[in-house]
């Protein structure tokens, strides 16, 4: 099948296929398994993943065409995000034969709905300073701890869970990340509210909760090298939007605010101009990234500048907004004003954009990296993370 007609099927399925906005929203979780299910037997989810792990091993350019076409839908999509964007590949890329085999598939028929535990109340920027301990205890590993401003692990069956397995050496050599069961009794999540009123945030207890040493992804205390793929990836996901349900009517895109302001007045017309020559390049950006990740040339650090050229955008995309529509884009709680509350989200989420400078000047741009004291102390020295 050329490219043409894979749109073109995709599109008739989509419009066959995707519910109503309304419909979606009504019926939640269980709707949008079942959609899930649909889309992936109908060969689009999981496009470009391996087809030994259940993915349909096509390439970049139908994974764009799907995207391109699902862009003027609602696809209820979000619930899945994390596992499609973040833990997902991660499996793929550092997980063992048996759990790419037991959980790729079921992630991408939406049976099972990811997250991913790695920020805690002490440890945001600085993730390496978590305190969530994992114990050898015979075949498991008993975690004690919390992580905080987990997205939607209120729905979520499993996690991927970054944990401390060693005080005695300093903090990035003491992790190891493991898959951890959300449905345990000794698991707590209680969700959190944002500013626009929804909680898709929550803080997660463990109390004693085992992990099989089978769910053990990567070596012990190699956590940071799996976490920095993890990163990779959500730092990638975040960026393109991948699993998202990024649609062309966002208010604050340039098709949306087109349909709110006076696009005779050649001033706005300018902006709106800006708007897309910076949208246009990051999705460029981002296209390069996803063709060199599938050639196996994993973009490394630039995928910091693509978040970072992201949270940026959607600042001036909000920006911009407010400004145009004046006083009337930040009141009644319609579709503009919660895209506008949850714009400085950007900054934070996945990473602060200070970090993500940070980042892009030591890796990036070879730059002298700032001053660290704790880099060659053990974590049970360090005066901030320490075990209490």
């Amino acid at each position: 099948m050329n490219l043409d007609e894979y749109r073109r099927t995709a599109r008739s399925w989509l419009e066959a296929n995707t519910p109503a906005a309304d419909a979606a929203e009504a019926d939640g979780i269980a709707r949008a398994k079942e959609f899930m299910a649909r889309l992936y037997d109908a060969g689009y989810s999981g496009i470009t993943w391996p087809a030994r792990w259940g993915g349909q091993g096509l390439t970049q350019a139908e994974e764009r065409a799907f995207a391109a076409e699902s862009r003027d839908f609602t696809l209820p999509t979000y619930v899945f995000s994390i596992g499609l964007g973040m833990t997902g590949p991660t499996l793929v890329d550092r997980g063992t034969d048996a759990q790419r085999e037991r959980f790729v598939r079921p992630l991408l028929r939406g049976e099972e709905i990811w997250c991913q535990l790695f920020s805690e109340p002490g440890a945001g920027s600085d993730v390496a300073s978590l305190q969530t301990r994992a114990v050898r205890d015979g075949d498991d590993w008993i975690v004690n701890g919390q992580k905080v401003w987990t997205s939607v692990a209120h729905h979520a069956d499993w996690g991927l869970l970054l944990a401390r397995t060693d005080v005695d050496v300093p903090k990035h050599k003491g992790l190891t990340m493991f898959i951890v069961d959300m449905r345990h009794p000794g698991v707590t999540v209680r969700p959190l509210k944002d500013m626009s009123g929804r909680a898709n945030f929550n803080e997660i207890f463990f109390d004693d909760v085992p992990i099989p040493d089978e769910h053990r992804v990567g070596e012990v205390n190699d956590g940071w090298s799996v976490a920095v793929t993890t990163l990779l990836h959500e730092r990638l996901s975040i960026s393109s939007g991948v699993g998202m349900g990024r649609r062309r009517d966002d208010p604050t895109a340039v098709d949306g605010l087109r349909r709110l302001v006076d696009t005779t007045d050649p001033l706005v017309r300018d902006e709106l101009v800006e708007l897309h020559i910076r949208s246009r390049a990051l999705a460029l950006f981002n296209q390069r990234l996803a063709q060199e990740t599938k050639a196996g040339l994993f973009p490394g650090a630039r995928g910091s500048a693509a978040k970072l050229l992201l949270a940026e955008l959607t600042m001036y995309q909000a920006d911009l907004a407010t400004r145009l529509a004046g006083p009337s884009s930040v009141v009644g709680g319609g579709a503009l004003s919660q895209a506008i509350s949850l714009a400085p989200g950007m900054a934070l989420g996945g990473g602060t954009n200070e970090i993500m400078r940070n980042i892009v000047g030591d890796r990036v741009l070879n730059l002298p990296p700032e001053p660290r004291v704790d880099k060659t102390v053990p974590f049970k020295d360090l005066k901030v993370g320490t075990q209490g």
